[in-house]
């Protein structure tokens, strides 16, 4: 491909759909914290004035929805009138059943299981069907295309300045985007910048553009990826008081773009926030992501992307795909006897692997699942590189 321009954006945690993100993952991180077996499916809506949590959980202990909402809207910055909503005083209202036994009787116990295959991981079954993509490439540090790593850099160093005080006329609405210009596959400079933020009204646009440009932008984007031609829109509306909940309701999952690759690969499955990682939707994404960090970590190819697919209530995967996009000195199907020998991708296995029931979810709710070295999860380790190479000899 020649010269081409690819866009990735990113939103601040006061993003009314990242509101509702981090209300279904507390939630989660609270039930897991009292019963690792509990089966979770927490979703949230937002709106003026209004939180509703509705889904299924089954657990044995007992968790404090409402408060923990309250809590996260608060900690998130949305804590009085002047930002348009307020976690003291809104309304929070539940909708919660268990989990339907009818799924229940895959999860708890898997086909293979029930059909004689006594391995320890083919305890638990798929906790829905579907297909799950994982992806890397050589761009960063953190093996993650540019465009989505500079959005959420730039979406994070948002929220800082806001709660750091550098910036105390900022409220905690926000979005971030970032087009990049390749060269084939090279990244060769940054082509435009848009930030929108959430403000209080006695502000002037003519600051807000000054001070964004000046304590968010240059700190975040390499000046190297800079030029006299890269353009920058800070606020192109030219005003932004009313945000969050109030000018827009949220809904948990709904930014699963910006929770993965901004774009750059290809996603199926669901969601991530307020699931249990019994749910392939969310532990399977993670595995695909490690197994292909790993490859490229491996230089076994300069870009991957990882599809594995399922069947409710079997634990093998009815598919392992790797594509590795002309990459590769490997061709793909080689590729993909490797990863079968070196990874195991069963429901079970992976939550062992990756330490899902020990993982935190919350502080993934907002500026992506993927790439995040920072908290320390387990599938951005690149400890499979050695097996790789070995099984592909």
């Amino acid at each position: 491909m020649a010269k081409h321009f690819f866009t990735s954006e990113s939103v601040t945690e006061g993003h009314p759909d990242k509101v509702c993100d981090q209300i279904s993952d507390a939630i989660l991180d609270n039930i897991l914290e009292q019963d690792k077996n509990a089966h979770v499916a927490c979703e949230t809506t937002a709106t003026t004035g209004m939180i509703h949590i509705m889904g299924e959980i089954s657990t044995t202990c007992y968790s404090d929805v409402a408060q923990i909402a309250r809590n996260v809207i608060n900690e998130i910055g949305y804590d009085n009138a002047d930002c348009c909503f307020d976690g003291s005083t809104c309304a929070v209202l539940t909708s919660i059943d268990q989990q339907s036994p009818d799924i229940a009787m895959g999860v708890n116990e898997s086909y293979e299981l029930k059909d004689g295959e006594n391995d320890v991981n083919n305890q638990i079954g798929a906790g829905d069907q579907g297909m799950m993509f994982g992806y890397a490439c050589d761009e960063t540090p953190e093996l993650m295309p540019l465009p989505i790593s500079l959005a959420h850099k730039l979406a994070k160093q948002l929220t800082k300045v806001r709660k750091d005080g550098t910036l105390d006329y900022l409220r905690p609405d926000g979005k971030t985007q970032v087009t990049v210009e390749y060269d084939g596959d090279t990244a060769v400079r940054v082509d435009t910048v848009v930030v929108s933020t959430q403000h209080s009204e006695k502000v002037t646009l003519e600051q807000i553009r000054k001070d964004i440009i000046e304590n968010v932008i240059k700190p975040i984007i390499p000046s190297n990826l800079f030029d006299n031609d890269t353009k920058i829109f800070v606020n192109p509306t030219g005003r932004f008081v009313i945000g969050g909940p109030a000018a827009d309701s949220g809904l948990t999952g709904r930014k699963i773009i910006v929770d993965t690759y901004g774009g750059f690969s290809r996603h199926g499955g669901g969601a991530f926030s307020g699931k249990d990682p019994t749910k392939v939707d969310r532990s399977a994404a993670y595995y695909a992501r490690y197994i292909a960090k790993n490859i490229v970590a491996a230089k076994l190819a300069k870009k991957c992307e990882i599809q594995l697919a399922y069947a409710i209530g079997v634990a093998k995967p009815v598919s392992i795909m790797v594509d590795s996009f002309g990459t590769s000195e490997y061709d793909d199907d080689k590729l993909a006897k490797a990863v079968e020998k070196v990874f195991d991708c069963r429901p079970n296995s992976i939550i062992e692997q990756l330490k899902l029931k020990e993982t935190k979810y919350q502080p993934l709710a907002a500026y992506g699942h993927m790439g995040r070295e920072e908290l320390g999860v387990r599938w951005e380790d690149t400890d499979k590189v050695e097996g790789l190479i070995n099984a592909i000899k």
